[in-house]
């Protein structure tokens, strides 16, 4: 493997974070194949690369939120699966995710698409038909939604954890638009970031906190924020949002005081998931 870009970067830390979670005592996930996935990446890895990520102690705050992140995202594709029998569950930038492993022991119909440099050396990683596609494409080109309406319009559900932040504005509000166009009886699961991180001081404070406890500079890339949740519903015509999450809401954050402040949006609404309706 090449030296992995910042961006890349993130998706390995998610996967350290889930390995260290996963082999806890009380762990909040389970994600044996990521553990296996990682054992096989490290061997590949180069000799700086592998310093700067593993020979490191990771905040036990970071892997938690990294890992509780996950079982959110586990659980709303779960709950859609169960729910429409025709689901299909399309991951945007899943890097090293392995949560078609982890949401059921029964194949279902998923789709990863990320950057054909990524899926390339994840087909290698696997070393087997992981019984799902996985579709080289950037998020960027709508190529992908294209390949998508070709198999079905209707209930879909898009996952985007820890992508849309690092996308251009007009890019995303495009997706949202285009997908609006597409899908009917489909939802999308996606994390934000408040609209005052991508910008001025606000901005060098995440890329200051990113540099310190994640070893990258992939904060300094955020680009897309929102100001509250319902401004999504403007991007296209029929988008609605009917949840949202943060850490703050989870029954396991520790320390368990943090989740006295749920309610408190300073806190809570700085990065958070929201899953909304599509059409």
């Amino acid at each position: 493997m090449e030296k992995l870009s910042d961006v890349s970067e993130t998706a390995l830390i998610t996967l350290i974070a889930r390995a260290i979670e996963t082999k806890k005592e009380f762990p909040v996930i389970d994600d044996p194949m990521g553990v296996k996935l990682l054992d096989r990446i490290e061997a590949h890895l180069p000799a700086e690369t592998r310093q700067k990520m593993f020979d490191r102690k990771w905040s036990p705050t970071l892997t938690r939120y990294i890992a509780l992140r996950a079982r959110k995202y586990d659980q709303c594709t779960l709950n859609f699966i169960d729910v429409n029998p025709r689901a299909l569950v399309v991951n945007l930038g899943s890097g090293f995710d392995t949560r078609y492993w982890r949401v059921s022991k029964h194949p279902w119909r998923y789709i990863e698409i990320d950057l054909p440099d990524v899926v390339q050396e994840k087909k290698l990683l696997l070393d087997e038909d992981p019984g799902y596609q996985l579709m080289g494409c950037s998020v960027l080109d709508e190529s992908w939604i294209e390949e998508i309406r070709s198999i079905q319009t209707s209930q879909v559900l898009f996952l985007a954890e820890g992508l849309f932040m690092y996308l251009p504005r007009e890019e995303v509000t495009g997706i949202f638009k285009k997908l609006s166009e597409t899908f009917s009886n489909s939802e999308i699961v996606f994390e934000v970031v408040s609209a005052r991180y991508t910008q001025g001081i606000w901005k060098k404070m995440v890329e200051s906190k990113m540099r310190n406890s994640a070893a990258t500079e992939a904060g300094s890339s955020y680009q897309y924020g929102v100001k509250n949740a319902r401004e999504i519903e403007s991007y296209g015509v029929g988008i609605r949002v009917v949840e949202e999450w943060s850490l703050y809401d989870d029954p396991d954050i520790r320390p368990a005081i943090l989740r006295r402040f749920r309610h408190i949006k300073m806190l809570s609404r700085t990065q958070w998931t929201i899953r909304a309706a599509i059409g």
